[in-house]
C-alpha cells in the first residue's frame, strides 16, 4: 500500500472527528430594523442546531454608546426568542464600545 495515501486518509479522518463546535459570530448596530433582527435570529437558531457556539456582538458607534440601554434590550429580545434552542453562557456585558454575549446550544 501506498504510505502516502494511507497518510492522507488518517489525516482526512482526523480531521472530520475534531469539528465538534466551532464559534460563530452575529454583529448588530443598536437601531438594527425589526426584520433584520428577525434574519439574525434565524441564523442564531440555524448555527445553534448545527451544534456551533454563537457570540452576539452589539457594536456601538459615535454616540450611540450613550443609549447602551437600547442594545441591552435588544440582546435581551433575542434571549427570549431563542431560549427554546439556547442557553446563554456568558451574559450580556459592556466592554468599552461592544456589547456581547456568548449563546451555546441545550
Amino acid at each position: 500500500m501506498d504510505y502516502g495515501k494511507l497518510r492522507y486518509e488518517k489525516a482526512k479522518r482526523e480531521k472530520g472527528k475534531s469539528r465538534s463546535s466551532h464559534l460563530k459570530e452575529i454583529k448588530l448596530r443598536p437601531l438594527t430594523a425589526e426584520h433584520d433582527v428577525g434574519v439574525k435570529i434565524r441564523n442564531i437558531r440555524k448555527f445553534l442546531g448545527n451544534g456551533n457556539k454563537v457570540r452576539v456582538s452589539m457594536i456601538f458607534r459615535g454616540r450611540e454608546i450613550s443609549h447602551a440601554d437600547i442594545g441591552l434590550n435588544l440582546l435581551q429580545e433575542i434571549i427570549e426568542k431563542i431560549e427554546d434552542i439556547g442557553v446563554v453562557e456568558v451574559p450580556p456585558k459592556l466592554q468599552e464600545k461592544y456589547m456581547s454575549m456568548l449563546i451555546v446550544p441545550k
